[in-house]
């Protein structure tokens, strides 16, 4: 059986953020992931969880002023105090909305930044976030994005991120496994979750090329959500794709795992 997760922040943006919740749980959905919350009191967001019946498994940590193109805090020497706030702020929101897993983004790499000095600072925000989520016995994620949606992106490469999780030796940091972003890197999916199962915590799924539903792009997403049952996955598989129609018109594909008991029951 399935696990699947709705991401509020990609899924529903016809409607307003809150009353998301209660369109994922409509379309029969108990579990639902976010990327930033932040803007909604966390009261506000616990609420409609608890009015809907259901469970948030993932948040990102603060990523600086996306607006204006941040993607992430953790590479920057100088930003010290800004990523220690949004550490604060993302650890208040999981404890509150009982939300086991954050993602870390890592930023953009500036031109005139080395990349190994990045790195350095990298590996220890890292150590800092997974020391501090260790004390509440929760998971920090980092996850590899492909250049072509954001370029520049300090993490592109699973191997690296492979590395960085074993350099670290901490047990509570994990892989972010997202389908699409192995897709557009040239990974063959199935193959590559193979070599770096042991590190994964969690899945996201968008078709590709395109990000949108699945049955849009060139994913055979049937074989892939087999394949991770074969393997024996038992985590939740986030939907962060981008509806190419009215988002609750793309869940055609879902009907057959709604059938079976999916939607995160």
């Amino acid at each position: 059986m399935m696990k699947f997760a709705v991401n509020v922040s990609t899924i529903f943006t016809e409607t307003p953020f809150l009353a998301r919740f209660a369109k994922a749980r409509q379309h029969g959905f108990s579990l639902v992931e976010c990327q930033f919350p932040y803007a909604a009191a966390p009261e506000a967001i616990a609420g409609e969880l608890e009015e809907h019946g259901l469970s948030l498994v993932l948040i990102n940590l603060p990523a600086g002023d996306w607006e204006k193109g941040e993607r992430g805090l953790a590479i920057f020497s100088d930003r010290h105090d800004e990523f220690r706030r949004a550490l604060e702020d993302g650890v208040r929101y999981a404890l509150e909305l009982g939300v086991p897993r954050l993602h870390c983004m890592a930023g953009v790499v500036p031109k005139e930044m080395p990349r190994e000095r990045a790195k350095e600072t990298y590996m220890r925000r890292l150590d800092e976030a997974a020391a501090t989520l260790a004390v509440h016995g929760l998971t920090l994620m980092i996850e590899p994005i492909n250049p072509f949606d954001m370029p520049g992106y300090f993490l592109t490469d699973m191997a690296e991120a492979a590395a960085i999780i074993r350099d670290l030796g901490r047990p509570n940091v994990k892989l972010q496994y997202d389908v699409y972003h192995m897709a557009r890197l040239g990974f063959d999916v199935a193959a590559a979750f193979a070599v770096y199962e042991p590190l994964i915590a969690h899945v996201q799924f968008a078709d590709a090329p395109g990000r949108h539903e699945p049955g849009t792009g060139a994913l055979l997403y049937d074989g892939i959500f087999s394949f991770l049952q074969e393997r024996g996955y038992d985590g939740v598989v986030g939907l962060e794709y981008i509806p190419s129609r009215d988002s609750s018109e793309s869940f055609a594909w879902y009907e057959p795992y709604r059938v079976k008991g999916g939607a995160g029951r």
